[in-house]
């Protein structure tokens, strides 16, 4: 398929970061002939719940969708970003408007880390908390929207790594990097977001 038929990417970051965090996965999309943009969570600190930050990444999909006269977009989201992104995707209109989502490293069924932090956002991201039990509980959680995973077991954020995998996801790939952060930097990873991005059809699973 033509870059030019494909929808526009928006990049969401992790707790602690800014967009400019995700610039080196940015270079390597764009590189695809693709149009990338960024959000800044605000705060990034995890104080504020998932779905406040959601609803930004709602406001910023809307901006992108008419600067590129696009009816969907394409969805990245990294660590926490990657639980603000499936927020959005299930209660704030996300279905309707997301071609295809990309989790890395999310927190999707919780992280033992986030105990550390007393904020609403950090209990948000502990297992079995009311938001994730909320999101769990949908019999149909994507639609028509094609998803798929990256993470890597040996994560000591996201704790256990296996929080990262997503139930419907069309692939889940697994990559032995030893940093979490390396999974928005080492072009192992890289290339495999910019690879499903770009795919004609959905990949299989790894």
């Amino acid at each position: 398929m033509s870059t030019a038929l494909l929808p526009p990417v928006l990049l969401v970051h992790g707790i602690w970061d800014t967009g400019a965090e995700l610039a080196t996965l940015r270079r390597v999309i764009e590189a695809r002939g693709r149009e990338v943009d960024t959000i800044d969570l605000v705060p990034n600190d995890g104080r504020a719940p998932i779905r406040a930050l959601a609803a930004q990444v709602a406001e910023r999909v809307e901006v992108l969708r008419a600067r590129s006269r696009s009816a969907r977009v394409d969805l990245v989201g990294f660590s926490m970003g990657a639980l603000v992104s499936r927020t959005y995707i299930q209660r704030h209109g996300g279905r309707e408007t997301v071609r295809r989502f990309v989790s890395i490293s999310g927190p999707h069924a919780g992280t033992l880390d986030a105990h550390v932090l007393p904020f609403e956002g950090a209990r948000d991201m502990r297992p079995g908390s009311e938001l994730l039990r909320d999101l769990a509980s949908d019999a149909d959680p994507w639609g028509e929207v094609e998803v798929h995973v990256l993470y890597t077991p040996l994560d000591l954020m996201i704790v256990p790594p296996r929080s990262s995998e997503l139930a419907g996801a069309r692939s889940t790939t697994r990559l032995a990097l030893p940093l979490h952060r390396l999974m928005i930097l080492a072009p192992r990873a890289t290339r495999v977001v910019a690879d499903l991005l770009s795919a004609d059809a959905a990949g299989a699973a790894r």
